[in-house]
């Protein structure tokens, strides 16, 4: 299928080839099935052969139809193009296989052919995060924070390989034995990772982080319990008022998602110039430029990073700077920034507490390569970051920002830190279900007289020792 001319929707081919009719494809497949020599036995009561008559089924379907019948110049039929034409060859070449089974070998047919196969119906489900295939008979889907292995599997390495190739080659990505890793994105913005043998020797490995088309806000935040409408509001008032800040935390902790609803913080007048590698924000402002990272081609050339894209825009008259992920040396170039003028920048990193997240910071800038004594690095960090957001998973996979600190300056040798709210576990439910309250720590932030200024009023009562919220 990989010769497959596209017209429309995530096309890739430039041929416009002709929309047919539900009817007239059923006929033409129905045709080719009724010429082949083989013929399915009916379907026996043992489950173990009506699934083996499924899957052979299934592969026949997906060789048989001709691929010019599912292009729909009008948009919005091209799956039901397929799912005619695939009842026709059912029809005719097994007409003994009815109900249930025969719906989910149609289902089953369409994917292959229009989707990523038995990544489709995870993929289309809302609630499902990530997919994670590690093999043809084991994979796996988070949902609510937890994991869980589905019931979807591939033929083999090979359907696996199949769905890599699907997924990559519109990307003008490349997978093999001589590059066997490669990151991609699909159509919908969801982040893929691809290991293949030799590195990965069991099995070619795919890993999706479902990209989220609804627009997640600061209620819906409240609602879930991972912050509440109080500290939701401080952490608005400091985006309006240009505090420069981190969203810090583990993988899958809600980072992202986090920084896309304090980014909508952001006034309407201001021009925004975001960096990412990949593309995972959705602001919601128009002024906007979306800038994203290019790795290098296979001949090692072309490669566009985080640092580049961070140094030109500071060229682009910007207002703010978002910095989806700091991992490298780019870090340099963001404190050089947020000490000369560009504040309210904003960007997330991996850290599992606020004083790793300031070692993380040091660490990249000294990977980089650049000649520096700690202490002028500390001494940029302590002047440049104002506030360290920290998020964590939970172990009931629940999302929950569990400390808000301020970056105090240096104190000696060390970057001095304090906390003014904090995440408190009270107890766990019998089915693990984590309880707990937010509260103030009694410290006041210095930069509270700034929130004021941006209409921010801070009662006297926020920062007292103890305080609870929600």
């Amino acid at each position: 299928m990989s010769q497959w001319k596209w017209n429309g929707n995530g096309s890739s081919g430039s041929s416009s080839l002709r929309a047919e009719t539900a009817a007239r494809a059923a006929d033409k497949v129905a045709g080719a099935g009724r010429g082949a020599s083989e013929h399915l036995a009916p379907a026996g009561p043992d489950t173990r052969e009506s699934k083996r008559l499924t899957e052979w089924l299934h592969q026949r379907l997906v060789r048989q139809i001709d691929p010019t019948l599912i292009v729909d110049e009008a948009g919005g039929k091209s799956r039901d193009l397929v799912a005619a034409a695939a009842r026709a060859l059912m029809a005719a070449e097994a007409p003994n296989i009815t109900g249930e089974l025969k719906e989910e070998t149609i289902n089953l047919v369409v994917d292959e052919v229009l989707g990523f196969g038995p990544l489709e119906p995870l993929l289309r489900d809302p609630n499902v995060s990530e997919v994670m295939v590690n093999a043809p008979d084991i994979v796996y889907y988070e949902r609510d924070g937890k994991l869980y292995e589905s019931g979807q599997h591939f033929r083999d390495s090979e359907h696996v390989m199949h769905v890599i190739e699907r997924i990559i080659t519109p990307t003008g990505r490349h997978v093999d034995e001589g590059s066997p890793m490669v990151d991609a994105r699909l159509p919908d913005g969801s982040r893929v990772n691809v290991v293949i043998p030799p590195l990965a020797p069991d099995s070619p490995t795919i890993t999706i982080r479902k990209f989220r088309t609804d627009r997640f806000g600061m209620d819906d935040l409240v609602k879930i319990g991972s912050i509440t409408a109080e500290i939701g509001a401080f952490v608005g008032a400091c985006v309006r008022a240009k505090v420069n800040m981190l969203v810090s935390g583990g993988t899958g902790s809600g980072k992202t998602t986090l920084l896309n609803i304090l980014s909508s913080f952001i006034p309407e007048s201001e021009r925004i110039v975001t960096i990412e590698d990949p593309l995972e924000l959705k602001l919601q402002q128009r002024h906007v430029v979306r800038l994203e990272a290019r790795p290098s081609s296979i001949e090692g050339q072309g490669e566009i990073s985080q640092r580049d894209l961070f140094r030109n825009s500071l060229r682009m008259r910007p207002d703010r700077i978002i910095l989806g992920e700091v991992r490298g040396a780019e870090a340099f170039d963001m404190l050089q920034a947020m000490n000369t003028g560009h504040e309210g920048s904003l960007g997330t990193l991996h850290a599992n507490s606020s004083r790793d997240a300031i070692a993380r910071i040091e660490s990249m800038v000294l990977l980089a390569g650049f000649d520096i004594p700690i202490s002028v690095i500390r001494e940029q960090i302590s002047s440049a970051v104002h506030l360290i957001i920290q998020m964590a998973r939970m172990p009931d996979g629940s999302r929950r920002l569990t400390h808000i600190t301020e970056v105090l300056g240096l104190e000696g040798t060390v970057v001095s830190l304090q906390d003014i709210f904090r995440y408190v576990i009270d107890d766990a439910d019998e089915d693990g279900t984590i309880r707990g309250h937010f509260e103030a720590t009694g410290v006041r932030p210095r930069f509270v007289d700034k929130l004021q200024t941006f209409g921010y009023q801070v009662g006297p009562e926020t920062f007292i020792a103890g305080r609870r919220f929600g």
